[in-house]
């Protein structure tokens, strides 16, 4: 998951062209993406930074997502540097610059938003089982505790070590730029960590689609006990079920499924059409990855009332004063 190559010189591919990939056409629809995505994934965090941070926070819930908005504006804040880097009239300079230092924070905060999204299952479950908050997942020390052990080890662990690690001096005939600008023991750690956070994803994954599978189960019971009839209300329900599972499976899913295959050509230097398709692929969906950071806000919205309570005072404020 971390650094991986970004910056291939497909023409210097033996028979790229019959691969039927047009590498001119990618090289300027991907940075196209990015630069779409920053406009609105900057308004809608920085947006809902300014609602949630005067919020008290008097739960595991809000220590989440309070963690999880700021792990989305750094991320956010890193996909100019990165598209710009990927056209074709990028230097040297910002190319490497964006190997070592802002995909790496850009993998940073993807592997911090991936635990947070777990943890915030994991609060709704507890939720729903304990609503009196007495088990320790419910404890908002252990929430704050658990947010700042997760931001440390992932510093010191993976995004700290992979930026000593890309040292090697860039060159610009360099193939797999990225890869080569790692020493040996920096190209063995990459395999390591990707190996490792792809198992994370994995874990977390179950752990969301187990919690809100007992969560689901739970209310519906509910529901039916009410003997309630109202349409609406049952999709509202499922909506709010099931909307962290939606964007993890929507944005995540796709590239961690593309991600270790094409890891392993990568270090192992493969030049085919396999691995140029791999290649396409990991780029689009590391785009459907960065897309959480406008996704994330219906989390928010929809699973936080006093997020929706603060919104609701500034629109009545906005409308007062105009």
């Amino acid at each position: 998951m971390m650094n991986t190559s970004e910056y291939q010189d497909n023409s210097s591919v033996h028979g790229y062209e019959d691969c039927g990939i047009n590498h001119s056409m990618v090289n300027v629809v991907v940075p196209s993406l990015y630069f779409l995505l920053f406009v609105p994934g900057l308004m809608l965090n920085v947006t809902v930074m300014w609602i949630l941070l005067p919020l008290r926070t008097e739960s595991t819930f809000l220590v989440y997502l309070k963690n999880l908005v700021a792990a989305d504006l750094l991320m956010t804040l890193t996909l100019p540097i990165r598209a710009a880097s990927r056209l074709p009239s990028a230097s040297l300079g910002l190319r490497a610059f964006t190997c070592r230092f802002a995909s790496t924070l850009f993998y940073y905060c993807m592997g911090i938003s991936i635990v947070l999204m777990g943890l915030i299952s994991l609060d709704r479950f507890f939720k729903v089982v304990q609503p009196y908050g007495r088990l320790l997942g419910q404890n908002l020390l252990f929430g704050r505790t658990v947010s700042i052990a997760t931001w440390t080890v992932m510093l010191g662990a993976v995004a700290l070590p992979n930026v000593i690690l890309t040292s090697e001096t860039p060159s610009v005939s360099s193939h797999n730029l990225c890869i080569d600008m790692k020493t040996e023991v920096g190209k063995d750690f990459q395999k390591a960590v990707i190996l490792v956070l792809n198992l994370l994803f994995w874990v977390m994954l179950v752990v969301i689609g187990f919690c809100y599978t007992c969560i689901a189960r739970v209310v519906v019971q509910s529901y039916r006990s009410s003997g309630s009839t109202n349409e609406e209300v049952k999709r509202k329900i499922k909506m709010k079920v099931f909307l962290v599972l939606g964007v993890f499976l929507v944005c995540f899913t796709p590239y961690f499924i593309v991600q270790v295959p094409y890891t392993q050509m990568q270090v192992e230097n493969k030049q085919d059409c396999t691995s140029e398709s791999m290649k396409v692929a990991k780029d689009f969906t590391l785009w459907l990855a960065a897309t959480q950071i406008c996704l994330d806000p219906l989390i928010y919205f929809f699973l936080c009332r006093s997020f929706r309570e603060q919104l609701s005072n500034l629109q009545i404020v906005r409308r007062l004063t105009t």
